[in-house]
C-alpha cells in the first residue's frame, strides 16, 4: 500500500490522477493475481495489472478528494484498476454525508457523459447505485429507461442496478418496470443482473416479486429464473421452476 494519503487540498496542490497511477503501480504485486478474468468487456486496449483488489480501493478511499476533472483522467486510462480506481473514488464522493446536490449533479453527469469508459460489469456496479441511482431518487427516473433501451450492454446494466438504491428505499417500482424492459435480454450479464435485482426488490415487496414470476417464468432465460427465486420457499421455487419447463 502507499506509504502516505493525498492532502484534501484545492487548486494547483488538489490530488491529480498522475498522483494516482503512480501509487497505483507502486501497489505490490500479487503472484498468480490475473485481474483480466474480471474484465468481460470488448475493449481490445484494455490493460490489466497483478494487483489486489482490496489496495485498489484502499487507494481510491485515499484519493476521495480528487476534483472530477481528474477522474475523468483517470477514466481515459486503458488500464482497468485506473478505471476501477476512477469509479470508486466517485462512489466514495456520492456517497458522504456532505455531499451537496451541485456535487452529486456533477458526478452523475461525468458518469453519464463517459458511460463508453464505464465499460464492464463491476465498474457499473461499484457506481451506479450511489452516482446514479442517488441522485436521480428526487427526480424523474427517465433516464433509466433510456438507458434500459441502449444497445449498450453497460448502459443498460446501469438501468437496472442503479435502481438498487431506491430498493435500499423500499421503493421497487422502477426496478419491476425496468426488469420487464430487460427480461429477455440476450446477454448472460443482463439476465444476472435482472435476476438479482428483482430477488432483492422482492425481499421487500415479496407480492410484487410472485407476480413478475407469474408473467415471466415461462420465458425469462433460466438464469435470471434461479437468481430471482433464491430466497423463496422450496413449494414457490417449484412452481416457478415447473413453469419454466
Amino acid at each position: 500500500m502507499p506509504t502516505s494519503s493525498p492532502k484534501a487540498t484545492t487548486g494547483k496542490t488538489a490530488v491529480t490522477a498522475r498522483q494516482f497511477i503512480d501509487q497505483l503501480f507502486a501497489l505490490p504485486v500479487k503472484p498468480g493475481a490475473d485481474n483480466s478474468r474480471f474484465f468481460k468487456g470488448d475493449d481490445k486496449k484494455n490493460k490489466t495489472l497483478k494487483v489486489r483488489m482490496a489496495d485498489i480501493f484502499g487507494l481510491a478511499k485515499q484519493f476521495t478528494p480528487m476534483p472530477l476533472n481528474e477522474i475523468g483522467k483517470l477514466l481515459d486510462s486503458n488500464y482497468y484498476e485506473a478505471r476501477l480506481g476512477a469509479i470508486s473514488i466517485m462512489d466514495f464522493q456520492a456517497r458522504d454525508k456532505k455531499v451537496s446536490e451541485e456535487q452529486k449533479k456533477a458526478l452523475y453527469n461525468l458518469y453519464i457523459s463517459r458511460h463508453n469508459r464505464i465499460n464492464n460489469w463491476d465498474l457499473v456496479d461499484r457506481s451506479a447505485p450511489f452516482v446514479v441511482g442517488g441522485y436521480l431518487f428526487n427526480k424523474s427516473r427517465a433516464p433509466l429507461y433510456k438507458l434500459a433501451r441502449s444497445k449498450n450492454i453497460w448502459e443498460r446494466r446501469t438501468s437496472i442496478v442503479a435502481t438498487w438504491f431506491f430498493i435500499r428505499q423500499n421503493d421497487t417500482e422502477d426496478t419491476f418496470k425496468i426488469a420487464r424492459l430487460l427480461v429477455h435480454d440476450k446477454e448472460d450479464l443482463i439476465n444476472k443482473a435482472v435476476g438479482s435485482w428483482i430477488r432483492e426488490a422482492g425481499k421487500r415487496d415479496k407480492q410484487k416479486l410472485l407476480a413478475f414470476l407469474d408473467e415471466f417464468a415461462a420465458t425469462m432465460p433460466r438464469v435470471t429464473l434461479r437468481y430471482a427465486i433464491e430466497k423463496l420457499d422450496k413449494k414457490q421455487k417449484a412452481i416457478c421452476m415447473n413453469a419454466a419447463k
